[in-house]
């Protein structure tokens, strides 16, 4: 068996395909000679941005009348391997959808599956998974050796988006088999959580808070800062566990993943759990009033003062440009 066919779960809202699947599109074009995207929807809805990023070819169910996307792109994903036209690697974003895929397609195809993957390498006819282990302490290599499809799942930011240029990729229908029972759960509501600014996984600027802060009264000053700065407001787990804000603002292992240019630490520590989601971050700011505080070692600037008093000044200094 040879790698020769890549396929990467697209995911797209209006027409606009994910980061994580702009990053996997470019990923994939270094690893096999053909890259294809697979779309739980209309295919002519992405085609032209899965083509800008090097897919030749979008696999799409078409419409699913709202049926939860694992059980038949799954299904439908391990059809096209049984009649021979499948790919030899899927690779999927560490997302709700794509566990969820992965997981399912697994057990159909009895492959295996390497998960919170941050690299990807060619090894002759197969491939190899880079994985943090230990809070991100240390790497570690795994290989396929089994000649299954092999199944990654990649975690958000582990590469740079880089569109290839090419042309809108072709269209064809990616049959879904009946699923019985499985497929009968549907999607009946769906909620958007209003927000203003960037997205946080996506923003250029970052400025979070911790349980520094002392209260959740205190994190208006973290969203406040953000805001002037036009970036987003994030959290680590301490604040999120404690009720101060939602999940959906966490930073960490258990969190997002973060990348921007800059990320300013307020009133966190930085224990292990939040350093993963936020160290590739290019220019770190740390503010705490604890010099021995582990974000002082990841930071490229370390500010050892109170929050209440850094943040308000910085603020001023902010309104006075």
């Amino acid at each position: 068996m040879t790698l020769d066919t890549i396929w990467v779960y697209a995911e797209a809202t209006d027409g606009t395909l994910s980061s994580t699947t702009q990053e996997l599109l470019t990923k994939a074009r270094s690893l096999a000679p053909t890259v294809a995207a697979v779309y739980a929807g209309d295919g002519d809805d992405i085609a032209d941005a899965a083509g800008s990023f090097g897919a030749e070819t979008v696999y799409a169910t078409g419409d699913l009348d709202g049926a939860l996307v694992g059980v038949p792109v799954a299904a439908a994903i391990n059809a096209a391997i049984e009649s021979g036209d499948g790919p030899d690697a899927v690779l999927l974003g560490t997302s709700y959808d794509g566990r969820d895929i992965a997981a399912r397609l697994s057990v159909m195809a009895n492959a295996t599956v390497i998960t919170n993957v941050v690299d990807v390498e060619v090894d002759g006819d197969t491939l190899i998974g880079k994985e943090p282990i230990f809070g991100g302490a240390t790497d570690i290599r795994t290989k396929f050796t089994g000649d299954a499809v092999k199944i990654v799942l990649v975690r958000p930011k582990s590469f740079a988006p880089e569109p290839s240029g090419g042309a809108s990729a072709d269209v064809e229908d990616l049959d879904v088999p009946d699923v019985g029972a499985a497929g009968g759960a549907r999607v009946v509501q769906r909620h958007v959580e209003e927000s203003e600014g960037p997205k946080l996984d996506e923003a250029n600027l970052v400025v979070a808070g911790g349980r520094g802060l002392g209260s959740a009264e205190s994190y208006a000053m973290v969203e406040g800062l953000a805001a002037k700065l036009k970036g987003a407001a994030g959290a680590s787990r301490a604040i999120v566990d404690a009720g101060w804000v939602p999940y959906s603002f966490q930073v960490g292992q258990t969190g997002k993943v973060v990348k921007p240019a800059v990320y300013i630490a307020a009133g966190i520590s930085g224990a292990t759990q939040h350093l993963v989601g936020m160290k590739g971050s290019k220019n770190i700011i740390a503010i705490n009033k604890d010099p021995e505080a582990p974000i002082f070692g990841i930071a490229d600037l370390g500010i050892v003062g109170d929050v209440h008093k850094v943040i308000p000044k910085l603020m001023e200094a902010l309104d006075g440009r």
